[in-house]
């Protein structure tokens, strides 16, 4: 099973998606920030989703999903953007440079668990 990538600068979500997102029998790996998240897709095989948070230091999740994006193997990968931003023009930046979804933080087990299960096969 591939795994999601779950990114974000916060360890306390880091932890709240992963604990999510394996009680669904998902493989989760975790980034600290857009660059470890770049290394860790740069060294393995392609995932099965991709969750980034939008504020981050360095790079944020628009930047970081551009440059999956470009990546060949990660082109039609499901990509969420996982944010306490709520404003359309978030949105729009979002979808522009890739992005599959929106989720406001916080999000509940039920909800990401209905979207894993929508956007990934088998999921």
């Amino acid at each position: 099973m591939k795994p999601i990538l779950v990114v974000d600068d916060s360890a306390t979500i880091l932890s709240s998606m992963k604990d999510m997102l394996m009680k669904a029998g998902q493989k989760v790996e975790t980034a600290n920030s857009a660059e470890a998240a770049l290394a860790f897709v740069r060294g393995q095989p392609p995932l099965t989703m991709l969750i980034t948070d939008y504020h981050m230091p360095g790079r944020n999740g628009v930047e970081l999903i551009a440059e999956i994006r470009k990546m060949a193997a990660y082109r039609f990968i499901p990509i969420l953007m996982l944010t306490t931003e709520s404003q359309q023009d978030k949105r729009n930046e979002a979808k522009a440079a890739g992005a599959t979804g929106w989720l406001v933080k916080p999000v509940g087990a039920d909800k990401l668990t209905a979207i894993v299960k929508k956007l990934v096969p088998g999921g």
